[in-house]
C-alpha cells in the first residue's frame, strides 16, 4: 500500500532533524511548535499545513522545497514498487503470511 504524503513528509522531516543531530525540543522551540504536534508530524499522524511547514522548515535550515521533493521522490517510487507488485500478481499478498494446507485423507465409505 503505498503511504500517505504526511507519512512521508514526516519521514523527510525525521531523517533531517536527526541527521543535525537535533532533539523533538529544539525544532520545536526554534519553530514555534509543541514537541507533541511536531512528534506527531514526523510519525505521520497529522497533516501540516503549509504555515507549519515553512516554520519547521526554517527551524532545520531544510527549503521546504526540498522536503516536498524527496517526499514526492519518494512517493514515486513506492508508487513505481506498487505497480511492480501488482503487475507481478503480488499486490494483495502479505508475504510475512504463512499458510498451512493439511493432508488430505480420503475414507472409504463402505
Amino acid at each position: 500500500m503505498t503511504p500517505l504524503l504526511r507519512e512521508v513528509i514526516g519521514d523527510v522531516l525525521r531523517r533531517a532533524r536527526v541527521e543535525q543531530g537535533r532533539t523533538l525540543r529544539e525544532v520545536s522551540d526554534s519553530a514555534r511548535v509543541s514537541l507533541g504536534y511536531l512528534s506527531e508530524v514526523e510519525r505521520g499522524r497529522k497533516e501540516a499545513s503549509s504555515e507549519l511547514l515553512g516554520a519547521i522548515c526554517g527551524a532545520l535550515e531544510v527549503p521546504l522545497s526540498r522536503v516536498l521533493s524527496e517526499a514526492g521522490d519518494e512517493l514515486a517510487l513506492e508508487e513505481s514498487r506498487a505497480a511492480a507488485r501488482e503487475a507481478a500478481g503480488t499486490a494483495n499478498i502479505d508475504v510475512s503470511t504463512k499458510v498451512v494446507i493439511p493432508q488430505v485423507v480420503s475414507m472409504a465409505v463402505a
